[in-house]
């Protein structure tokens, strides 16, 4: 297993470089189809557009003039969005999620300390290297339990990172939230809740708490995630004088957002509603239902999304191609998600992140208006039954799935 991914890598797929390969060989295939104008659809259930306000005017499209325009609206929906109050906390925003993890983690962990990991499944590897680059040395547990004994059972414990909805997409209980945030603070510990698209879901599909209702002392989601509408960037919240610390760090490793996304991210946040949240699940769901009809009980659903988890997809792509020939979980569904990228035009969320953090293909958030266009449930279901053949007619020939995925 390679240090910090939750899945064992491959010959192909070895390491960040590799990925990085395999998503210039997916960009490929857009500038392909878009030049012959072959239809591309957005399944990856991520936002990642620039949303502008109709009526910008273009002089706002200036770090120096956006930034000075637009701090405290983003500070007032910011907190509105997280559940923050005015009196004792603040916004900041990262060129991306893991930005905002890493510079909470850069003031927050003390080096040589215990950093506590508590989540339904496991920690996201951007967690992992948020601690690890911060000198901390990171527990991992699963459940409020679990995470709980592990904070007794360490004296030295600065920091509690709690992941709401894990990459598995499997959550903790609001109860078990509450627990987890107490323990940790009566063990002198700070938390930093990774919400990345808990922030949303969790309060409009489990009617819990917004991010900093829980307690915590900073906690982080991207505006790319489920229900908001873009840019890919990272909203960080909590005790103001630990934000204005992260901010600095952030400033000072260059990974704060530049000012002249700020309009954007204005509009994603004041546009949000959690009924948007709803649909996104419930058009996935549908779909997932039509995926396991097709293709079987190896299909795995979760109350939000559906998985195809790498382990199946490289059985499925063995039983069909009757070979053996050696391949990491990993590799099958990056060779599963180019197809249906080269040949429909699919993009999937496999390519969102680099390295991915689960060797599944997640089938997520589903736009309606989307799955509409491609020609509803069914057409998604053929066409990843029809790509599992087709990848499988070459996994006999090593060669042949190296030339596919990179």
């Amino acid at each position: 297993m390679t240090t910090g991914l939750p899945y064992a890598s491959g010959a192909i797929l070895s390491d960040t470089s590799d990925h990085l390969r395999k998503l210039n060989r997916a960009w490929q295939h857009i500038g392909r189809r878009r030049a012959a104008g072959l239809p591309l659809y957005n399944l990856s259930g991520l936002e990642r557009g620039l949303p502008l306000p109709s009526d910008l005017d273009d002089w706002l499209l200036d770090d120096e003039w956006a930034g000075a325009l637009c701090v405290d609206q983003i500070r007032r929906h910011g907190l509105e969005h997280l559940g923050g109050d005015a009196d004792t906390h603040d916004i900041a925003v990262t060129n991306r999620l893991t930005a905002a993890l890493f510079a909470a983690a850069q003031v927050i962990v003390t080096p040589g300390s215990t950093v506590v990991g508590v989540s339904p499944s496991y920690s996201h590897p951007a967690v992992v290297r948020a601690v690890r680059d911060a000198g901390g040395r990171l527990v991992e547990t699963v459940g409020a339990d679990a995470g709980i004994s592990a904070i007794a059972e360490h004296d030295d414990v600065s920091v509690v990172v709690v992941t709401r909805l894990a990459v598995t997409y499997d959550a903790l209980s609001t109860s078990d939230l509450h627990r987890i945030v107490a323990a940790a603070h009566d063990a002198g510990a700070l938390v930093l809740i990774d919400d990345a698209g808990g922030a949303r879901v969790g309060p409009a599909i489990l009617d819990q708490p917004k991010t900093l209702e829980f307690g915590a002392d900073l906690g982080a989601t991207g505006l790319d995630k489920y229900g908001v509408s873009g840019p890919r960037v990272g909203l960080l919240g909590g005790r103001t004088d630990l934000v204005s610390k992260a901010r600095a760090r952030a400033f000072e490793l260059g990974s704060e957002c530049r000012p002249v996304l700020y309009p954007a991210v204005v509009r994603s946040l004041s546009e949000y509603h959690p009924q948007r949240v709803r649909d996104l699940v419930e058009s996935t769901k549908v779909v997932g239902r039509r995926l396991a009809e097709r293709l079987g009980d190896w299909v795995e659903e979760t109350p939000f999304i559906t998985r195809l988890p790498g382990e199946g997809i490289l059985a499925e792509l063995r039983r069909r191609g009757g070979s053996s020939t050696p391949m990491a979980p990993i590799e099958a569904t990056a060779a599963l998600a180019m197809h249906l990228l080269s040949e429909y035009g699919y993009l999937t969320v496999h390519f969102a992140g680099l390295p991915p953090g689960t060797d599944a293909l997640l089938v997520k958030f589903l736009p309606p208006e989307t799955i509409e266009e491609i020609g509803g449930p069914d057409a998604f279901a053929r066409a990843v039954d029809e790509s599992l053949t087709a990848v499988a007619d070459r996994i006999g020939d090593i060669e042949q799935v190296e030339a596919l995925i990179r």
